[in-house]
């Protein structure tokens, strides 16, 4: 009872997620059994996001439905070429007010925030994504949604259940709506085999990463006086919190997957035959892989992949000038503008561009043997600039900040910068 009830308290959408799966293995039940026709089925996963909404943030899960309905509208009123652009800044000035009211109450006010409007803002967050993502589609013509008067609800039926969807409402992943279309209507007689096996040894997984969390956790707090303290040990706690804050995002990803498999969505035909495999094709991270990244840039993409791949298609592949500053630049924007927000994307910013540069430039001319020690010594700078990032997002205010400071740790990504400044430098004078 102590791991789960430190698990509720420390990572209550993981619960929350975990109290879902029931419902969705009884979605899938019913849509494959051929007892859900696909309307019932678009109002089975609306109507379940809706009640989960309303149970997990209460009067605040009135955020989505003014987002959801004020879209709705924006779909029957406003001509295709310009919905994205009527959408996107109503979505992001709606989201931006909670976020600095959120400010006003923590920072001026000194008020406790309520964790339901945090779960609520966060959920808003996803909402973002997945408005703006139809959105897109629309003006770029890849979805036609033309309702008439007649056919209003079936037409719209679809759209409200792809954005109030229980499975994704409160951890994603991000999917297009074309693929959600897909993915209901091909649940039937015929549809993927049983997803209980695999939802199974995702859940072990998640398991095996709250017990890692857990004990990690219980490092820092209850041996920390046991050890002399000194650089390289603060060095070493800090990396070890920002794996902590970490973890809770690879727990609930997987649980996200979970989630979705139970409904049977994230089923795909994997040329390699292995059953495990084909049920990942909703996913935004998996610990070992992410873990394993060897440069920043391989790490960034590798990281949350459908946020990710958002960010790409709405601004980076959107912009001709400063295409990556611009991203990171709106990601903290779309986050909630807080201080460790400016300070940990704007590094995160810096030390995937200096990675491109010092990456193409040292790489070639180095040793076989080199570059094993290169790829090594590269792969504890990502560690170590990742944790600076995820401490000042994850903390917000200067708190992170000034621990990163009295542990050295923010070093890193500063030698990094001062390395791509020479290795520029050095180019400019041999051209």
């Amino acid at each position: 009872m102590g791991s789960i009830g430190w698990s509720w308290e420390q990572h209550r959408f993981l619960m929350y997620q975990c109290l879902s799966l029931p419902f969705a293995f009884l979605f899938y039940f019913l849509a494959k059994r051929g007892h859900l026709s696909l309307t019932y089925r678009y109002l089975f996963v609306s109507a379940g996001g809706s009640v989960l909404a309303v149970f997990t943030m209460g009067i605040y899960s009135t955020l989505l439905f003014t987002s959801t309905l004020a879209f709705v509208l924006l779909v029957c009123c406003v001509d295709n070429s310009c919905i994205h652009t009527w959408a996107f800044v109503m979505q992001m000035l709606w989201q931006t007010f909670w976020h600095l009211l959120i400010q006003y109450r923590e920072y001026y006010l000194h008020e406790p925030v309520s964790i339901r409007l945090f779960l609520a803002v966060s959920t808003l967050m996803l909402l973002t994504q997945r408005i703006t993502s139809v959105s897109l589609d629309l003006q770029e013509k890849q979805v036609v949604l033309t309702p008439s008067k007649r056919q209003t609800c079936v037409t719209l039926l679809p759209l409200i259940s792809y954005i109030l969807n229980f499975t994704t409402l409160l951890g994603g992943p991000l999917g297009s709506y074309g693929q959600f279309i897909t993915l209901m209507e091909g649940i039937n007689l015929t549809s993927p085999p049983s997803p209980p096996g695999v939802v199974f040894l995702k859940l072990m997984q998640v398991l095996m990463l709250e017990w890692v969390r857990f004990y990690l956790v219980f490092f820092l707090k209850h041996l920390i006086h046991d050890f002399n303290p000194g650089i390289l040990y603060g060095i070493l706690s800090t990396w070890c919190l920002g794996l902590v804050l970490r973890i809770q995002y690879y727990s609930h990803w997987k649980i996200s997957e979970c989630l979705n498999n139970a409904a049977g969505f994230g089923f795909w035909v994997d040329s390699s035959g292995d059953y495990f495999s084909k049920w990942s094709g909703l996913s935004d991270g998996d610990f070992w892989t992410t873990e394993a990244s060897i440069c920043m840039s391989q790490f960034a993409r590798r990281w949350n992949v459908t946020t990710a791949s958002w960010l790409r298609r709405l601004v980076y592949a959107r912009h001709k000038h400063f295409p990556l500053f611009m991203c990171f630049g709106f990601s903290l924007w779309w986050h909630g503008l807080h201080l460790g927000h400016f300070v940990g994307f704007f590094t995160w910013a810096a030390t995937v561009k200096a990675d491109h540069h010092i990456h193409r430039n040292l790489f070639p001319n180095i040793t076989p043997t080199q570059r094993k020690i290169y790829t090594f010594v590269n792969w504890i700078n990502t560690q170590m600039i990742v944790t600076c990032i995820v401490i000042a997002v994850e903390f917000r205010n200067s708190s992170g900040l000034r621990l990163l400071s009295k542990t050295y740790i923010g070093l890193f990504p500063l030698v990094n910068i001062i390395l791509h400044f020479i290795v520029l430098n050095l180019n400019s004078l041999e051209q």
